[in-house]
């Protein structure tokens, strides 16, 4: 049993996101949530909205779901298109930038029992 949520383009670098993504991989659903409550990083509320998204995903496809017991079985960012800009420079010269976006996947699930 598995429910996925995903966020895609969102205007962020995946390497930024990824210092995120890697705090919540293996907790608790709800543990998951408080700490992204307290991350101080600029991408964590779009992470505990896709959080949020794939928990109700789960109890919507799943009846028998309990959300307390839901872990963060994956979590990752992969590297989205980039948006090349074009910066003026000095002496009619142009500096190229490119705006990177990243996609956002998180998977939650219940535990294994063995």
């Amino acid at each position: 049993m598995e429910a996925k949520a995903e966020a895609r383009y969102i205007r962020i670098s995946a390497q930024k996101a990824r210092l995120v993504v890697d705090l919540i991989r293996g907790m608790r659903a709800g543990d998951a949530i408080n700490a992204l409550k307290a991350t101080n990083k600029r991408i964590a509320p779009a992470v505990e909205k896709v959080l949020r998204s794939a928990i109700a995903n789960a109890e919507n496809r799943f009846n028998d779901v309990d959300v307390d017991k839901l872990i963060v079985t994956a979590a990752y960012v992969n590297e989205g298109p980039r948006m090349k800009r074009i910066r003026p420079a000095p002496m009619g010269r142009a500096y190229r930038y490119q705006r990177r976006m990243a996609h956002i996947v998180v998977k939650v699930g219940e535990k294994a029992t063995a």
